[in-house]
């Protein structure tokens, strides 16, 4: 069936194969206590939880989830909760979408709609390269204050 053309648009399907290789990569940071492809409650993404040492006393849990699709989308999600109840969270994708261009970035702390459109690199370890330096700069600035 052919899609409507006031349907929105579509990633495509995940890219298990990539997810796989995704939570391999990870699985060799030091900065994930537990690193889980496809769970039962994200069937769809790797979910990486950041070891909380790296965190203040105050972050209850640091989450990273990656989704990856067959056509080359992704969206890469990050959130920190509180013990307060609050969160900070931000998000890196690509995909076609009817707010920004294909590659933009929704700026913390709420990740809000619409975002930034931005740039990033054709090659997937490119990609976790830039969020994984950008969200180290995020944890150091904690031990910066």
């Amino acid at each position: 069936m052919p899609d409507n053309a006031d349907d929105p648009p579509r990633t495509g399907p995940i890219d298990a194969e990539l997810l796989d290789r995704i939570a391999a990569h990870l699985t060799r940071s030091a900065r994930f206590d537990d690193i889980q492809t496809r769970p039962t409650y994200a069937p769809n993404a790797v979910v990486a939880d950041y070891d909380l040492g790296y965190f203040p006393d105050g972050v209850t849990r640091a989450s990273l989830r990656v989704r990856w699709f067959q056509t080359d989308d992704f969206s890469i999600h990050y959130a920190e909760q509180y013990r307060t109840g609050e969160s900070w969270e931000c998000r890196w994708d690509r995909h076609p979408n009817d707010h920004n261009t294909r590659e933009h970035f929704h700026p913390p702390p709420d990740a809000p709609t619409p975002g930034e459109n931005r740039d990033y690199p054709d090659e997937w370890r490119d990609v976790l390269a830039t969020v994984l330096t950008r969200l180290d700069e995020r944890i150091e600035a904690f031990w910066d204050e």
